[in-house]
């Protein structure tokens, strides 16, 4: 005969999980009246008939819940068990309850600033910086995660156009509300007081001043010079001798 050693009772209360030793396969078995007679030691209602036994090769109930809680879906730890997403889904149920309940708490918690915690709560702050930048503070989501350490991851996602885009935050739960630190550059700027500004920034343009070139004036160009008008030529006049030449025969040259 097998001896199981009992794991734990199943999330809804209804099966008793047990543990085959020599093979690691979890076997789970309904609790009844029968089975509740054999545990008091009532040999008469408990031997009646076999008590009803479930193999469940995959992972183990307390495993499937530990990756829940640490971020998995359900539809992830399906794929890696190899196992039905109904079983999965039934075991994560009060995981999700519980990583849904801290990013609802997370929310009412106060964004810790550089001059400590701020007087709004983180959906107050991620609303009015959201609405500044002209984005739709409905449109968002929020998720949260357990992380190894103990300490609770929590997720804001939220669109701008056709693009999602996600923030994190650490939440540490305690008095009024507890706190939240941002985790990454997104949730920063997010939770920066001066959320008027784009959440990616562009760097400023310098602003270059050119002097502006005096206009050049028209060059005028110097008249030409009137070009002078070609001296007429004098027309030649035949030499008339002198009276005393004619009346002595001398010729005007001087000569005889």
């Amino acid at each position: 005969m097998r001896e199981l050693k009992v794991v734990g009772l199943d999330v809804d209360g209804k099966r008793l999980i047990c543990e085959a030793p020599d093979s690691g396969d979890n076997l789970a078995s309904r609790v009844d009246n029968r089975l509740r007679a054999a545990v008091r030691g009532d040999k008469a209602t408990s031997n009646q008939t076999e008590i009803e036994v479930e193999v469940s090769p995959g992972l183990r109930p307390k495993e499937i819940q530990s990756r829940i809680r640490a971020g998995a879906s359900v539809e992830q730890v399906a794929a890696l068990a190899g196992e039905d997403i109904d079983r999965i889904r039934r075991f994560a149920s009060p995981v999700l309850l519980e990583r849904s309940r801290a990013a609802e708490l997370a929310t009412a918690a106060h964004p810790v600033l550089a001059d400590g915690p701020s007087v709004l709560t983180l959906l107050e702050t991620v609303t009015a910086a959201l609405v500044a930048r002209g984005l739709d503070p409905e449109a968002t989501s929020w998720d949260a995660w357990r992380n190894e350490d103990g300490r609770w991851t929590v997720q804001m996602g939220w669109k701008a156009g056709l693009s999602d885009n996600v923030s994190h935050f650490r939440f540490t739960p305690g008095a009024h509300g507890g706190t939240v630190t941002a985790f990454d550059d997104a949730a920063s700027e997010l939770i920066d007081p001066g959320f008027a500004r784009p959440l990616r920034p562009l760097a400023p343009v310098a602003e270059i001043e050119f002097e502006e070139d005096e206009p050049e004036l028209p060059i005028e160009a110097p008249e030409p010079a009137p070009e002078p008008k070609p001296a007429r030529a004098r027309k030649g006049r035949p030499t008339v001798p002198a009276w005393e030449d004619v009346l002595l025969g001398v010729r005007s040259g001087g000569q005889r």
